[in-house]
């Protein structure tokens, strides 16, 4: 009887983990493709002493100007692309 549950249980150790990981959908490597003036919102640092979560939206562009590579950090830090001419952003 105790060898069957501990059988039983070994069997849902292995089981459950790769019924977990196969659920889950890849997160996105680079930023979807846009145009130009495509604006691309990604999370930014809190002002010192604010917990609320900044988000910005800015061209390509305007993110290199800053310093920042879309491509690198959208996986991390990507939120949604913002199309000319589209009322709402298309999530990531």
């Amino acid at each position: 009887m105790a060898q069957r549950a501990l059988i039983v249980v070994a069997s849902l150790i292995v089981a459950v983990p790769s019924l977990a990981s196969a659920s889950q959908e890849p997160a996105p490597t680079a930023a979807p493709a846009g145009t130009p003036d495509s604006q691309y919102c990604m999370r930014i640092e809190p002002i010192t002493g604010s917990r609320l979560e900044t988000v910005e939206c800015w061209t390509r562009e305007q993110w290199a100007d800053a310093g920042v590579d879309v491509d690198k950090d959208w996986a991390k830090e990507g939120v949604a692309v913002i199309e000319p001419g589209s009322r709402y952003p298309v999530r990531s």
